[in-house]
This record gives structure tokens, C-alpha cells and sequence, in this order.
């Protein structure tokens, strides 16, 4: 989260992912991914977990991602 760009990012932002996330998709390597719309910035979070379902492994603002 040291990152400028994802400095913007609080961890109630990634809690509501993993738990209500809007999307969720399971990657070819079994990691997973969750989203969920930000209103305070206007973006999409995408949230991506290990495939035990507890260890985030990255979470970014996707600015590419159209439901």
C-alpha cells in the first residue's frame, strides 16, 4: 500500500471485496479475483486472493475492468 497509486486505497475498501464483492472470478491459477466499485473515487477495486481464500496478494484501482 506504499505505493502512490494505491495509497488511495483503505482497507475498508478491500474488506467489502472480499466479503460482498460485485464480481468475482477464479484465474487459471487459482487465484481469485473480487471487485467492487469505489463511489469516493469513482473506480472499480480489484482485489486478488491466493487460493486459500484469506491472503491478498494484490489490490489495485483497475481502471481497465467493464462489467
Amino acid at each position: 500500500m506504499g505505493r502512490p497509486d494505491r495509497r488511495l486505497i483503505n482497507l475498508d475498501g478491500v474488506k467489502r471485496a472480499l466479503e460482498q464483492p460485485t464480481y468475482k472470478v477464479t484465474q487459471a491459477d487459482g487465484r481469485l479475483r473480487h471487485w467492487v466499485w469505489l463511489e469516493e473515487h469513482h473506480r472499480w477495486l480489484r482485489v486478488i486472493i491466493e487460493p486459500d481464500g484469506e491472503t491478498v496478494y494484490n489490490a489495485f484501482l483497475d481502471r481497465n475492468f467493464r462489467p
